[in-house]
């Protein structure tokens, strides 16, 4: 038997290996293109991350919350650790805080009032972080959603607009949409119309250099409740849905999909920019304190995007 008989003999039984090489020696192996919808780039921290320190709720102590954490004044309306109502002489912002010493005037509340007093409260000093712009309202929505729904992940419609508004809008994030223009301009295959599968890992690679998008400007995040919304996104993951090509050149829709924790972790509170105000002193207690355990929740968002390079 000749040695190209063989050759085929074997591909006839099944042998892919040799069939792949034959396929070389004949040098009609040509590359393939990439199939999509496909996953292209997930970050190193993964989705649904429930083990994830900022995820953890009613597992903190009264002692430790003041002697390790410094959470002594929460509220200006009541005592979470007496459960008693705060006076005008109990304020710690008030001329006359302190003139009854440590004895709370107030009248007592039971644990669920207490909680909603709280929740009313980070409510009101939520406003200095979403008092401008169509966003602004989605912080509410978020307390409440916290307050009531157990942990269930959240997702809303106008918190994935402002996510895909950050996709067109924020420096960092259009170069990495300049990044992926710029890499699949490189590797496109006019004549076979699509991107070569082997030249996926060059996007990826692209794509892991550059600066993902988060809601964390100087200015504009910290004031729309953008900023207080999400701040960070936890995990990132860009999926291609399509690219189609023509002669005069290439259009790619790229689906970004990303999850945050409402959830304040151990590390947080310990840093003077969220210690320092009562807002997220009075998130941390309702969230850790052992006599509350309000459940923090995955924060869900996606965007579809076109990125196109002409020929």
């Amino acid at each position: 038997m000749g040695k190209g008989c063989h050759l085929r003999w074997q591909i006839a039984k099944g042998n892919s290996a040799i069939a792949v090489f034959y396929e070389m020696r004949k040098g009609v192996l040509s590359m393939t293109n990439a199939v999509f919808p496909q996953t292209i780039f997930t970050t190193l921290r993964i989705f649904n991350n429930y083990g994830a320190n900022d995820m953890c709720y009613g597992d903190i102590s009264k002692v430790r919350l003041k002697r390790e954490f410094g959470l002594t004044n929460i509220s200006n309306v009541v005592d979470p650790y007496t459960l008693t109502r705060l006076t005008t002489f109990d304020n710690p912002q008030s001329r006359f805080a302190g003139v009854y010493g440590g004895v709370h005037r107030g009248e007592k509340v039971s644990i669920q009032e207490c909680a909603r007093l709280l929740f009313e409260e980070m409510q009101v000093t939520s406003l200095p972080y979403s008092f401008v712009g169509e966003y602004k309202y989605l912080i509410n929505q978020m307390i409440r959603h916290f307050q009531h729904s157990s942990g269930s992940p959240f997702f809303d419609a106008q918190l994935s607009a402002a996510y895909r508004d950050k996709l067109y809008s924020d420096y960092a994030a259009k170069k990495t949409k300049s990044v992926m223009q710029k890499t699949i301009d490189l590797f496109i295959d006019y004549d076979t119309r699509g991107f070569p599968q082997d030249r996926l890992n060059d996007l990826r690679s692209a794509i892991k250099g550059s600066v993902l998008p988060k809601f964390d400007s100087i200015a504009v995040d910290k004031i729309n409740g953008t900023g207080i919304c999400v701040h960070d996104v936890y995990a990132t993951r860009v999926d291609i849905i399509s690219i189609t090509v023509d002669k005069h050149g290439w259009k790619a829709q790229v689906k970004f999909t990303g999850q945050d924790h409402f959830g304040l972790d151990t590390d947080d509170i310990l840093k003077k920019k969220f210690n320092q105000f009562q807002f997220f002193r009075i998130w941390f207690v309702l969230q850790r304190y052992d006599k509350f355990g309000f459940r923090p929740f995955l924060t869900n968002m996606d965007a579809v995007i076109d990125i196109e390079g002409n020929r």
